[in-house]
């Protein structure tokens, strides 16, 4: 007994030192933040490239990516194909990168991944750009209609910047005649572009049209194109539909010219779709990423390193040991009866969705309800699988009903009642309604009461923002916590609840 007491110590300090140490030199060496909240923005995007490959032809697949000007800074940047060679080159102020290979036969997906941020940006350089240009050739009746578009823009315009502004306004007014004349019936962006350009160039105002990509996570994107202009100084952005100055702070541009977004010999059925996140990385990735004396190779071995879907589901599964150990302190020190440990963590994690009151009601209502068809089927004198099974048919129709219910009413939150585990609810019916009998209504209210208090709180805990941040980045906290549930595990002392029960034996005593 001795060395098995012996052994659990040893095994708890072991445990307990491994967490501190790996957590301080995550602080301490790399300079990770400790909390969010020194962070800045830091975003994660992956490019997911898709085509059927011609079997008996050499493939070459090319694709802009961003230039990373001076307003952001690349942290990392990786190029994931199979069997593929990759280069990256500039041209014409573009950067393209080229996935070749000899064979390839039938679908075939590349990625392309950039983490990057504005924090860290260099400062402002001088910026050289084109003032002066040659006119486009125009005949015919539309160089009328460009004339007489040209005329009121000189007239209400003072500088480039406001000459281009009105050149968009005007092209976008599709009751002008001229307009229609020159848009030939396409009102796309593409071709107003080409109108705008056209009657800039008759200015000798340069434009370039360029591509961007919105910075908003979990919505899929495209390409949104952008028009700009160099007033001698700084380039000015313009929205080519509403004819507004000034990129927002949104956008990343990709790249700038007419060109297709990709091309690909060798292959057809080529599509491009963009995820972006904007991870809580930000802090690791900018404390350390930037300095040419940190090993880089660190995301690679975190939680950090994995897809951005999944760290998303790891997220929320680092969080469960937390809510395990609230349960445990309120079971072995304070006393508080459960039905067991993992159900209350289990309707922690739906409440996540419901949101704490909504979800109490919900559990509320549906626990009830299967205690009543419980207790009529008891009569019945059913055997267990079978009341088993119809009681959880029950909960799949009685979640069916609220949401249906409550969409009706316009209570969307109670579509999110179907959230909760469908087993566990009915588990939770079935264990109820054999407390009540073999321990009385009491007990069984009683414990059912402290099941939602223990969700409730542990929901409470595992939903704080700098706590999931802490553990997510420093998963090493949970070796602490395993040290702490050994320890527990020996605990042989009174409860708190023991304490007031046995309060009258002291006064007896005394």
């Amino acid at each position: 007994m001795r060395s098995l007491t012996l052994h659990l110590k040893v095994l708890i300090t072991v445990l307990v030192l491994l967490g501190v140490m790996v957590t301080a030199y995550q602080i301490f060496f790399l300079g990770i933040p400790v909390t969010e909240d020194e962070t800045d923005d830091l975003w994660n995007i992956d490019a997911k490239v898709e085509f059927v490959a011609n079997p008996k032809d050499p493939v070459k697949v090319q694709m802009f990516v961003p230039p990373l000007s001076r307003d952001y800074v690349s942290l990392n940047e990786s190029f994931i194909s199979n069997n593929y060679g990759v280069s990256v080159n500039r041209v014409d102020g573009n950067r393209k990168v080229t996935w070749s290979a000899r064979r390839a036969s039938g679908n075939q997906t590349l990625y392309y991944r950039l983490v990057l941020t504005k924090r860290y940006s260099t400062e402002k350089a001088k910026i050289k750009g084109p003032t002066f240009r040659d006119s486009q050739p125009v005949e015919g009746p539309e160089k009328l209609a460009a004339e007489a578009l040209m005329a009121p823009i000189r007239q209400h315009s003072a500088d480039v910047e406001t000459f281009v502004s009105e050149t968009i306004k005007r092209v976008n007014n599709l009751n002008d005649d001229n307009v229609k004349l020159l848009l030939a019936g396409d009102t796309s962006v593409q071709k107003k572009a080409k109108v705008i350009d056209l009657l800039l160039s008759i200015a000798h105002v340069p434009l370039e049209r360029v591509q961007t990509i919105r910075l908003v996570a979990d919505q899929p994107q495209t390409p949104e194109l952008w028009l700009r202009s160099f007033n001698g100084n700084d380039w000015l952005y313009f929205n080519p539909e509403t004819g507004e100055q000034g990129l927002p702070a949104d956008r990343l541009l990709w790249w700038t010219g007419d060109d297709n977004l990709i091309t690909v010999d060798g292959g057809k059925k080529a599509t491009v779709s963009f995820s972006l996140n904007n991870s809580e990385m930000n802090a690791i990735r900018l404390a350390k990423l930037t300095d040419e004396n940190t090993d880089a190779d660190f995301l690679e071995y975190s939680l950090y390193g994995l897809p951005l879907q999944t760290q998303q589901t790891f997220m929320i599964m680092v969080m469960i040991p937390i809510g395990v150990l609230v349960i445990l302190i309120l079971r072995n020190l304070i006393g508080l009866q459960t039905l067991g440990t993992f159900t209350p963590v289990l309707i922690a994690l739906a409440f996540r969705e419901t949101q704490l009151g909504f979800g109490i009601v919900l559990f509320t209502v549906i626990t009830a309800l299967g205690l009543s068809l419980r207790s009529y089927l008891e009569h019945l004198k059913l055997q267990m699988l079978p009341r088993l099974s119809v009681v959880l048919t029950f909960v799949v129709v009685l979640i069916a009903a609220i949401s249906l219910f409550s969409h009706k009413l316009g209570l969307e939150r109670g579509l999110s009642v179907a959230l909760f585990p469908m087993v566990i609810l009915t588990m939770t019916i079935e264990r109820l309604s054999i407390t009540w009998e073999e321990r009385g209504g009491g007990h069984a209210m009683k414990v059912a009461i402290g099941t939602l208090f223990a969700a409730s709180l542990a929901h409470l805990l595992m939903s704080v923002p700098e706590l999931v941040y802490f553990v997510f980045t420093f998963p090493a906290v949970l070796l602490i916590l395993v040290g702490f549930m050994l320890a527990m595990g020996r605990y042989r002392g009174y409860r708190l609840t023991e304490l007031v029960r046995f309060k009258a034996f002291v006064k007896a005593d005394a």
